[in-house]
């Protein structure tokens, strides 16, 4: 069992494993007892650089996966103490120094670009790289910068490196031509010290932003609109303290909840948040899934026949990208024709083509796919593109028939915490491997 409070990358070079590591996984087994979702991902990696707002904070239930380890790298390049105990993350950033954030570390998370507008408050200036991620299709910076802009902050770049700088940021209305989640975070960061108000007109309004907006504000910050698209924040001079419990990871819950809809003997998938899922649980409903919902905990089991449907990506609270790969494997085992549209990302289908391999019929035309069901997979030698396609990959792992190997697996290790013991405890015959 892997030990608790120690990030996932770490642990997995104490048992020999990197990077060039690959899952293997047997199908066919049924899927019996409790999986306990972990802290959102997606919530974490913008806590996490938003303590750097205040001088010693907390934030309990810190997902155990290599994203986490990353800005841990950043934080600890910017001088900032960290210490882990269980799965409490303590940071101390008294004795913080602004430095530039170049490719080295930049690029190995998306969410570095989160110091943007946590750096350009507290220091007033950043420079920093573009960021990395997964190649999921283009994720403007335009919606960013241009906020900060309206702070009164000025942009330069050179090449990949930025640097965001301002005498002072002053309040401002600000209104997003797309609701994106990393430029409500960045502008809600940069805006926390801004003198007077700022309005973010058109904002995501995600549980995860809701989750830091209730983290800022318990250290000092004045910031409402949780949980809408219209976020007010009344610039204050200082934070002190702060302390934040990360949600569960609703993307995770997903994916394991799927696991059940295709495997599952009385699974439970628990520590659940179900009104975040609610999109989700409306196409397993129209589809005929089994599945019941019990408080914090969601029961599943699979049956026979499904039926096939549409699905439409959209922002919160319509139905996640994030889960779009994830359900297209379970679309394999529908009666039918089922489509499915990508309405956030152009480049979201990079799984299809490693479950056609596996044996499935799915074609591509544009921003929508056809998924023919059902399909019998079969195990191959498959590979990671992303995060959300290798959640994709195993789900179709565990329903194959024979042994399937995915590579290529750093894009799982930034998402899923403890991902193997998870699936082991509950009769998955999966496991790690060296190449």
């Amino acid at each position: 069992m892997l030990q608790s409070g120690i990030i996932v990358l770490e642990i997995y070079v104490e048992n020999g494993c990197d990077y060039m590591d690959m899952i293997k996984v047997v199908g066919g087994q049924t899927l019996s007892g409790k999986i306990y979702i972990s802290g959102s991902k997606n919530s974490a990696v913008s806590l996490i650089p938003a303590a750097i707002l205040s001088d010693k904070v907390v934030i309990e239930k810190v997902p155990k996966i290599s994203d986490v380890n990353s800005l841990k790298e950043i934080l600890e390049y910017l001088n900032v103490d960290l210490k882990f105990d269980g799965d409490k993350l303590y940071i101390d950033s008294t004795s913080m120094v602004n430095k530039d954030i170049t490719n080295e570390y930049s690029t190995k998370l998306r969410a570095s670009y989160y110091f943007m507008g946590a750096l350009l408050a507290k220091f007033k200036k950043v420079v920093i790289s573009l960021p990395g991620g997964c190649s999921i299709g283009k994720r403007s910076f335009d919606f960013h910068l241009n906020g900060f802009e309206r702070l009164g902050a000025k942009v330069n770049n050179d090449g990949d490196l930025y640097t965001i700088s301002a005498n002072k940021l002053v309040g401002a209305n600000i209104k997003l031509p797309f609701p994106s989640v990393g430029a409500t975070v960045n502008i809600m960061l940069a805006a926390v010290f801004a003198e007077g108000v700022t309005t973010i007109e058109n904002a995501a309004s995600e549980p995860e932003i809701g989750n830091l907006i209730e983290f800022l504000n318990s250290a000092g910050a004045k910031i409402s609109g949780k949980d809408t698209t219209k976020v007010t924040i009344i610039g204050v001079s200082n934070l002190s303290g702060g302390k934040v419990k990360v949600i569960p990871d609703r993307i995770e819950a997903g994916t394991y909840i799927l696991a059940g809809v295709m495997n599952g003997e009385n699974l439970e998938i628990c520590d659940v948040r179900p009104d975040n899922l609610t999109s989700f649980f409306d196409k397993l409903r129209e589809m005929g899934a089994s599945f019941e919902i019990k408080g914090n905990s969601v029961i599943t089991n699979k049956v026979e026949h499904l039926k096939p449907v549409s699905i439409e990506t959209a922002v919160y609270p319509g139905f996640a990208t994030d889960l779009q790969q994830p359900i297209t494997t379970l679309l394999l085992m529908a009666d039918g024709v089922s489509t499915l549209r990508e309405t956030i990302y152009e480049n979201r289908f990079q799984n299809t083509k490693y479950l056609n391999e596996m044996g499935a019929n799915i074609e591509i035309n544009g921003d929508t796919i056809r998924v023919y069901g059902p399909t019998k997979l079969k195990g191959k030698v498959v590979k990671t593109s992303d995060l959300r396609a290798g959640a994709a990959l195993i789900l179709a792992a565990l329903s194959a028939e024979g042994e399937t190997t995915i590579t290529d697996i750093k894009h799982l290790l930034r998402g899923y915490s403890d991902l193997i013991n998870k699936l082991t405890n509950v009769g998955a015959k999966i496991w790690l491997e060296n190449e």
